[in-house]
């Protein structure tokens, strides 16, 4: 990678709050969306061009992930060029323990080798993440499948059409059987699908390699080819990062664009940040977002799968709702351990109680700075957004998290007027 910017364990943010975020700033490539597309140029010989890819540590270890395969990976700003000599099927545990999205290796190298070798995934720190429905579509599909020593053994003689039903929605699941069955030339059918914006991306690039895709509903009908096709692509805007700004806007007292943001992906959100107080207006090719009430409004938040309102916003809506004039109630449907961020916001003044996937946020008038410790990626952000509005300086730890799904947030947040400093421990 041409980038030099290289963030380690020891990184911790310094926040001075106080100050409302102002101005405009261009919403990078979603992450979520360009792991999976990453993945799926394993199914080809082909080269391919993938554009609008954000610089984040995720995508640092997918292309490193690639090349360790034998792929030859160039990137240039936010182009990424993969010639895909891939000449093994095994991903290492090195890479493999320290994001969830390897397994998405899985389908692609059982489609192009029909073999694979793909280590036991690791991620963020919010609970049991099982990969049992993907076991289950390649058993389906007629794969064997074994787990031995922390990695999964699969291996297919023949690839034929398979009609799969998910016990539950899983969006790498749905991820990982579309990458396969795009090199299975009969049809197959895949029902009770997740329909998020990133899944939909990858349906999008899989048709440019010669896959025929039809999504009805929760229904996906797919006939594959047996030589998928090279590609150029460019990746949808990141909706978690927009709903972050968003918040963080209406938190603040501010008025940010986002530019380049698509509304038809944040219903769920906007609906909500408009209940609570936040003014959202479509302006050009992205989105205005400002308060509209002087007070903010409590709010009942549970989590759904999309299009209902996404688990990765719980974390930030939470320190937006610390701040609203009267209780809140949020329960979280997705993951059953996400909630580690309340007790760092209650550090800051914040007054939240957790029993069991609910918690009940009591706003307050004010939030102090303090040191503070985030344990995954959104709940980073949640912190982050907490001290831009805390009376003096809050110290966030383990940010490391964050820089695996954020891409420049503090360069972003400057821009916008906030006082945020990226510090290192000697």
């Amino acid at each position: 990678m041409t980038s030099t910017t290289l963030y380690t364990y020891s990184d911790y943010f310094v926040v001075e709050g106080g100050i409302p975020l102002r101005g405009e700033v261009e919403v990078s490539g979603a992450k979520n969306a360009t792991l999976p597309i990453l993945f799926s140029t394993i199914l080809t010989e082909e080269d391919c061009l993938i554009t609008n890819v954000p610089d984040l540590l995720d995508v640092r270890n997918t292309i490193k992930l690639l090349r360790n395969l034998g792929a030859e990976v160039e990137q240039a700003g936010n182009k990424v060029f993969v010639r895909p000599t891939i000449n093994s099927f095994t991903t290492g545990q090195e890479i493999v323990r320290l994001m969830r999205a390897s397994i998405l290796s899985l389908g692609p190298l059982l489609g192009r080798f029909g073999r694979a070798v793909v280590g036991l995934p690791g991620g963020c720190s919010i609970g049991a993440r099982p990969v049992d429905q993907h076991i289950k579509f390649f058993q389906s599909a007629g794969a064997k499948v074994e787990i031995r020593n922390g990695y999964i053994y699969a291996s297919v003689d023949k690839k034929r059409g398979v009609h799969f039903s998910f016990e539950l929605i899983t969006v790498t699941g749905t991820e990982n059987a579309l990458l396969y069955l795009a090199s299975v030339p009969e049809e197959s059918v895949l029902e009770n699908i997740a329909l998020e914006p990133e899944v939909m991306d990858l349906v999008e690039v899989l048709k440019k390699m010669g896959a025929e895709i039809e999504v009805r509903g929760r229904k996906a009908i797919i006939k594959g080819t047996e030589r998928p096709r090279g590609f150029i692509h460019s990746v949808i805007p990141d909706r978690i990062e927009a709903g972050t700004f968003m918040v963080g806007a209406v938190l603040t007292d501010g008025e940010v664009l986002l530019k380049g943001a698509n509304p038809d992906h944040l219903g769920s959100v906007i609906k909500k940040l408009e209940e609570i107080g936040g003014k959202v207006e479509k302006n050009g090719d992205g989105i205005k977002v400002s308060r509209r009430e002087r007070s903010l409004k409590p709010a009942y938040i549970e989590t759904e799968v999309y299009p209902g309102f996404p688990t990765d916003m719980q974390a930030q809506f939470m320190s937006l709702l610390s701040l609203a004039d009267g209780r809140s109630v949020i329960r979280e449907k997705i993951f059953e351990n996400r909630f580690h961020h309340a007790q760092e916001l209650n550090r800051l003044g914040a007054c939240i109680t957790v029993r069991g996937n609910t918690a009940y946020v009591n706003g307050v008038k004010e939030l102090y700075g303090a040191e503070v410790y985030s344990t995954d990626l959104r709940a980073s952000a949640s912190l982050v957004l907490a001290g831009l509005v805390a009376k003096g300086k809050t110290t966030i730890r383990n940010i490391y998290h964050l820089d695996r799904g954020y891409e420049k947030l503090e360069e972003k947040l400057r821009k916008l007027g906030a006082r945020i400093e990226r510090e290192r421990e000697d």
